[in-house]
């Protein structure tokens, strides 16, 4: 059994993916703040539960980052802040 854990997984995303991501990941920041709500509190929370209410349906918000799976999200997140380390 330990043999399982003596490899790394390695998990790729597509590159058009990590453009999308992060054009999405714009837009609902965007309506989120429009709205008036804290869109890094909402994101948290639409990322940890996968729960859509926590996102706007304001300029069409919770269709678009339903477009994506949390995983992808978290990619370019991660990406990104350790782009500017």
């Amino acid at each position: 059994m330990g043999e399982k854990f003596n490899f790394t997984m390695k998990f790729n995303v597509d590159k058009e993916k990590v453009n999308e991501a992060e054009e999405i990941l714009v837009n609902v920041y965007k309506a989120l703040k429009e709205k008036g709500y804290n869109p890094i509190n909402q994101l948290v929370g639409y990322i940890l539960s996968g729960d859509p209410t926590y996102i706007t349906s304001h300029n069409n918000a919770r269709s678009l980052i339903r477009q994506l799976e949390r995983d992808e999200l978290l990619e370019e997140l991660i990406k990104k802040y350790l782009e500017n380390k």
